[in-house]
């Protein structure tokens, strides 16, 4: 009888204020949201990490690449004031300008 395939690990999430302490700050949380301070300096970028569904709200406008775990990337930008909702998602992101970015993410918990 052939041997069964062990079954393929499950990534353990990445909580980005614990493997990205510098960038990710909580501000305030309770039992249904996490309410993040989000800020880099110009050209600064991050590790892989995770967000549950999330609302952004934008303090400075802002460019950004975000590079997905299958090796893709996408540019994003948004000006200040902004507000933008935002799946689930893992990713590394990298700020695109000479300029600092900061943004409240305010992460619903499930």
């Amino acid at each position: 009888m052939p041997k069964a395939k062990p079954a393929k690990a499950q990534r353990k999430a990445q909580d980005p204020v614990k493997v990205d302490a510098k960038h990710y700050k909580v501000e305030a949380q309770n039992k249904k949201v996490r309410v993040l301070r989000v800020t880099y300096g110009p050209g600064e970028r991050s590790v892989m990490h995770d967000h549950p569904a999330s609302v952004g709200v934008f303090l400075t406008e802002g460019r950004a690449k975000f590079t997905f775990p299958n090796g893709k990337s996408e540019e994003r930008s948004w000006k200040a004031g902004e507000t933008m909702l935002m799946p689930a998602e893992q990713h590394l992101p990298e700020n695109l300008t000479d300029k600092p970015l900061e943004l409240i993410l305010v992460e619903v918990k499930t």
